[in-house]
């Protein structure tokens, strides 16, 4: 593709993704899918322009209202060429030519624009606090109340690309194998420093070409993600529940802990996220997990589990706004009403999940959100109904089944992008008593 195509299948995939509704990258994965004309390269020009627009949404919304220009993808994509990549009229005629599979041509307006753009910087110090972090504006008590001063500097970082964390399957390899493997591919990757199971690439890679993805040795898993996993402390000859597995990428490090022995039941509302585990559980040479479709609160099957499970991993949905890192369209399709809603499913989940939990069994709740009221009001609230429950301190939890050093206080897990690298993540890992 030319310069041209690549930059208007850009603003194409971006007007999809504003008028569909779903997660940004299940919309690119169909538009790429059927559009198989476009290679690979092609590909990967047009999600790193797309992506990058997303991620300085805000800013750049904040530019074209200065200029009272409408803010649709077009524009956007224009405006960003000229405050990112310095890109004068010239250029951008080039570009923009109007001729076949090229965006339309330069009007007045546009000019009008580049002109005035072709001076300034993507940030100003006019710009309101919620635009030079993007994050949306009703959300910005919130996160001044948790973070503080540093608010800035932690959401600065999540404006930026996440780095590409990989789970070791322990059940057919060890780290070191994997990390030289991953040499002789041509891939420099380094150990994560708290998982003692992670490895870290610097950057995006095609991983499931690659023969030790395809081999079932490494799974895509963020470190936070993978923490979690091991402070459930699942262990061989165990019965031991993921609550709301998903797609499964949990349930395989549950699977690996257990080393293959003992019930593992990975459960979730959604059939066809359920069914999309079966391959990944057959490439990891997982065999002790059975899948179960939950069928909402009245469910007959997990009536008859109540007080079977030594551990229950609840990894609850939630605002998702610990991945904004990897999801920067996440944070504008989140409503204060969508947070409120949420909220109110997760005590449900977490009350329902507990029946399972057999006495000195333990059940761990998490979520991949940076807030309060997802995170340590959520538990609270539940330990004050339910006193026959109580927090192992994670310092406890930490030695107990991750053996590094624990790198928070507290009584629960909470990381964040700017202080760990990770996702923001909470757990708290709780015993019946």
């Amino acid at each position: 593709m030319t310069p041209s195509a690549q930059v208007a299948a850009a603003i194409e995939l971006l007007a999809a993704i504003a008028s569909d509704g779903r997660p940004a990258d299940s919309v690119a994965s169909y538009y790429f899918k059927t559009r198989r004309y476009i290679g690979s390269k092609d590909r990967r020009a047009i999600s790193n322009r797309v992506w990058g627009v997303l991620r300085r949404r805000a800013r750049l919304g904040w530019w074209l209202a200065q200029l009272e220009v409408e803010d649709f993808p077009r524009e956007r994509v224009l405006a960003d060429l000229v405050l990112t990549e310095k890109l004068g009229e010239q250029d951008l005629k080039h570009l923009f030519s109007g001729e076949k599979n090229s965006p339309e041509k330069l009007t007045a307006e546009d000019r009008k624009l580049i002109e005035h753009l072709s001076s300034k910087d993507i940030f100003n110090h006019g710009m309101p606090a919620w635009v030079r972090a993007e994050f949306p504006e009703w959300i910005e008590s919130r996160l001044t109340d948790l973070f503080g001063e540093a608010l800035g500097r932690e959401m600065g970082v999540m404006r930026e690309e996440a780095p590409v964390d990989l789970r070791v399957n322990t059940l057919n390899t060890d780290r070191e194998t994997a990390l030289g493997a991953l040499a002789k591919e041509g891939f420099k990757s380094e150990p994560t420093p708290y998982s003692p199971i992670g490895l870290r690439l610097p950057a995006r890679i095609s991983l499931t070409a690659q023969d030790l993805f395809k081999q079932g040795l490494v799974e895509v898993q963020d470190e936070g993600s993978q923490l979690v996993a091991l402070l459930t402390g699942a262990q061989p000859g165990q019965a031991v529940m993921d609550f709301c597995a998903g797609a499964g990428g949990k349930t395989l490090a549950l699977a690996a802990t257990m080393k293959n022995k003992g019930r593992l039941v990975a459960c979730d509302t959604h059939a066809a996220r359920s069914e999309r585990a079966v391959q990944r559980l057959r490439r990891a040479g997982v065999h002790n997990v059975t899948r179960h479709v939950l069928e909402g609160e009245g469910d007959k099957w997990l009536k008859r589990q109540k007080g079977t499970f030594d551990r229950v991993l609840v990894d609850a949905p939630c605002s998702g706004s610990g991945t904004w890192r990897r999801n920067p369209d996440a944070k504008w399709r989140l409503s204060e009403q969508g947070l409120l809603e949420l909220v109110a499913l997760q005590g449900k989940i977490l009350t329902q999940a507990s029946a399972l939990v057999k006495p000195g069994g333990r059940l761990v709740y998490a979520t991949c959100s940076l807030l309060p009221e997802e995170n340590e009001r959520q538990v609270e609230a539940f330990l004050a109904a339910n006193p026959d429950f109580a927090v192992i301190p994670i310092a406890d939890a930490w030695s107990e089944t991750v053996g590094t050093e624990c790198p928070v206080p507290g009584p629960y897990l909470r990381l964040s992008p700017a202080m760990h690298n990770t996702d923001g993540f909470f757990a708290a890992v709780m015993q019946r008593v």
